[in-house]
């Protein structure tokens, strides 16, 4: 079978289409491992590429985010005590006294497509939650969002508790969200401030030497 059009099934985000083709490459023998790494991965790469060039849109993001988790919904229970194909761990949520979550998690299922395993905490999440998710979980990477300019000041509470618990170097701390900018997050010491769920991708590899 041509695993191309696996590729080309997550660029376009169809969802059906991804996971049947998943369905028969399990079938004809190929690793599922391998499968994500060469043929998933490398779907949401190149959709990731054109959004940074303009060519494609969040709901195509969206949309083949989707169809990543589809066929990752199938294909991880069938890799139970393998490893290798995690860049790291990214404890995400959207800060306490701020309820939006459609860019959090988008920026979540862009990590997971691409490779990381995610922790997602959700929406209203205080700074007790977050530190203790990056201590249970070991994390990598501590992923903060916030839509509103009266939410965005808790992100500095955060990385204060983060320190406090004695885990900062630890842990690489990115930001993001509509009201903040690179001078916001240094102001608060974070590590870096992303713009968009695809450079969260790109610069989290970064972070953690894992680029491409």
């Amino acid at each position: 079978m041509d695993l191309q059009e696996l590729t080309d099934a997550i660029v376009a985000g169809n969802m059906n289409g991804a996971v049947t083709l998943s369905k028969q490459a399990v079938e004809s023998g190929i690793e599922p491992k391998t499968i994500i790494s060469d043929y998933l991965i490398k779907g949401m790469e190149i959709i990731g590429a054109r959004f940074g060039e303009g060519k494609a849109f969040v709901p195509n993001l969206l949309m083949s985010a989707r169809a990543m988790k589809g066929c990752l919904d199938l294909l991880k229970p069938m890799m139970q005590g393998e490893s290798g194909i995690s860049y790291g761990k990214v404890v995400i949520g959207t800060v306490k006294g701020d309820l939006h979550d459609i860019g959090k998690n988008l920026v979540a299922s862009m990590f997971e497509g691409s490779g990381f395993e995610v922790i997602n905490l959700g929406i209203n999440v205080d700074a007790d939650k977050f530190v203790k998710a990056v201590i249970d979980n070991d994390a990598d990477i501590l992923s903060l969002s916030a839509l509103l300019t009266t939410t965005m000041g808790y992100m500095k509470d955060v990385i204060k508790a983060v320190e406090e618990a004695g885990i900062r170097n630890n842990v690489k701390i990115m930001v993001g969200g509509a009201p903040l900018n690179e001078a916001f997050a240094r102001e608060i010491g974070a590590d870096v401030y992303t713009a968009d769920a695809n450079e969260a991708v790109i610069v989290a590899k970064k972070l953690l030497g894992k680029s491409s």
